[in-house]
């Protein structure tokens, strides 16, 4: 049976909003308003939406079934603050903000975190990102898990803490790895060379996670103990960045640490 479609308020006019807008109006759900502070950047949202903006939180529609606040984390409980309507679903999505932090913007509160990496300028496939659910009530769960499963195939209903551990995973797999690119291609740069050298190898390790566990598919001189190959690289590094060597350093002895055991 088709799931019934939502009538939703959207706050925010980042990146997270831009991709969740469109995913809401792709899956057939009704994007009634678009509210954001800054007029310039929710007017363009805006348009490119193709639905209504104000600068008004206080404008939400009668008709409204979720409200959607979709700003940076230490914005959230401001944004809360803002706007007042009992009765209605009101959800942020950040995964390591508490529920809590929507303070009495509604009797009816609730989060709606996709576990993705989001910029404007990368399409992401909606139907493919995990969507962590938590309502402080069975009904508003229900209703979220309605409207997440109107635009992706994987939703899970995650307690405050599982969902905290889940960002926390995140933050290693993604940003942690994102950064260590970046350093990967200030050396490379340094010495005359480009990442694309690399690109082959990073696009196989990340595959290589699709049907495999990462422990098991450990290599390099830190899983086999190679302490020579290790002193050349940190002797290397002195000269570069001693801050690269400690790095370097307390990365392997936490590989040689989870191999040992």
């Amino acid at each position: 049976m088709p799931l019934e479609p939502k009538n939703v308020v959207l706050i925010g006019a980042g990146n997270v909003a831009f991709h969740l807008g469109k995913a809401l109006k792709r899956s057939g759900n009704k994007l009634l308003l678009l509210i954001n502070r800054n007029e310039k950047r929710g007017e363009r949202l805006g348009f490119e939406l193709g639905c209504q903006f104000t600068t008004d939180f206080k404008a939400i529609p009668d008709e409204t079934d979720i409200v959607i606040i979709a700003v940076k984390d230490d914005a959230i409980a401001e944004v809360a603050g803002k706007i007042f309507c009992p009765g209605k679903v009101v959800v942020h999505t950040s995964g390591s903000v508490p529920m809590s932090a929507l303070g009495d913007a509604s009797d009816r509160l609730g989060v709606f975190y996709p576990l993705q990496t989001m910029h404007r300028g990368s399409e992401v496939n909606m139907k493919e990102v995990p969507f962590c659910i938590e309502g402080n009530s069975n009904w508003n769960e229900g209703m979220l898990l309605e409207l997440a499963r109107s635009i992706s195939d994987n939703v899970q209903v995650l307690s405050s803490e599982q969902r905290k551990m889940t960002h926390i995973a995140a933050v290693f797999a993604c940003n942690f790895t994102n950064h260590f690119y970046a350093l990967s291609e200030e050396i490379l740069e340094k010495n005359g060379m480009s990442l694309d050298i690399l690109k082959p190898l990073i696009k196989k390790t990340a595959s290589n996670i699709l049907s495999g566990h990462p422990k098991e598919l450990q290599t390099g001189p830190a899983m086999r103990n190679d302490t020579k190959v290790m002193q050349e690289h940190l002797d290397m590094l002195e000269n570069l960045s001693p801050e690269l060597k400690k790095l370097y350093a307390d990365v392997s002895e936490s590989i040689i640490k989870m191999h040992r055991s």
